[in-house]
């Protein structure tokens, strides 16, 4: 059996037994790509050279398998393969943390928030760090800055420190413990934040796969703002005067704006629209 032969039924396998994609792919075909590509341990983005290849009855028998643990656990798949990438960077994750996939990383890749930075910005934070992820993206996008990242769970920044290290970052990315704004060590020019934020509603119908997942990461009380409140009260405090704040809050715009309906942010150009990321200043915080 030919590779692209073996993802389509494996394909068709996943579409069929009702699973969520959203850990990375977004559909039962690209999700067949990744932990077939995966086992057979070749380049994630190599479809098209070894779609051809002629698999052994192991390899068939060991991609199968792989497609079944999928099936039978309902966990992402990142945590199978004990990797994730973000804006075309390795992370290694596991059951410790949130599968990375935040839409903040977008906006360092392409720049967004590079204009709201004072030319001097030397200090950030990544709040609510999980993995680690964003901390990274950040060190590697803004090479002057220092970085810390921060977060309540002691086993996320277990994997945190994995994946600072992975990209020998050690020097530039300080690993912090504590709850929310509370943990910080002085003020900082730029706090990135992706917090719980999932309401008590949306919590209670998420999928399996989200459920994988620890639930401090993803629990933001009734209306999703628990967090966001306790943050957007400290923030000030832990800001430079031109200092600003991103905040990820996912599909809660609504009880966002139903929380601070006097607060004025800039709603941040993702892939997912408009709705998902935000701006706000630490003037318009005061």
């Amino acid at each position: 059996m030919k590779l692209i032969d073996c993802i389509d039924t494996q394909a068709a396998r996943l579409a069929q037994a009702g699973l969520f994609f959203g850990h990375g792919t977004k559909n039962a075909f690209d999700e067949a790509v990744w932990l077939a590509l995966w086992r057979l341990g070749l380049p994630l983005d190599a479809l098209d050279e070894h779609e051809e290849r002629e698999l052994t009855g192991a390899e068939i028998a060991s991609i199968a398998a792989l497609i079944d643990e999928r099936i039978a656990t309902r966990k992402p798949a990142a945590y199978l393969t004990g990797e994730a990438w973000l804006q075309g960077v390795p992370f290694t994750i596991d059951e410790r943390a949130i599968v990375p996939r935040s839409f903040i990383a977008e906006l360092i890749g392409d720049a967004s928030i590079d204009p709201w930075l004072h030319p001097e910005s030397r200090r950030v934070l990544d709040l609510c760090t999980g993995n680690g992820s964003l901390a990274v993206l950040a060190a590697m996008a803004w090479p002057e800055v220092a970085v810390d990242a921060l977060d309540i769970d002691f086993d996320a920044l277990a994997v945190a420190k994995l994946n600072v290290e992975r990209h020998d970052l050690a020097l530039r990315v300080r690993l912090l413990q504590g709850d929310g704004l509370k943990g910080a060590d002085g003020s900082y020019d730029l706090i990135l934040c992706n917090p719980p934020y999932v309401n008590s509603q949306s919590m209670a119908t998420l999928p399996a796969e989200y459920l994988a997942e620890p639930e401090v990461a993803l629990a933001g009380g009734s209306d999703g703002m628990d967090f966001i409140r306790e943050l957007l009260r400290a923030a000030p405090a832990a800001l430079n005067d031109d200092g600003v704040l991103v905040l990820e809050i996912g599909n809660e715009r609504e009880n966002f704006e139903a929380a601070f309906p006097t607060l004025e942010v800039v709603w941040m150009e993702t892939s997912s629209g408009a709705d998902q990321v935000l701006l706000v200043t630490k003037e318009n915080l005061l």
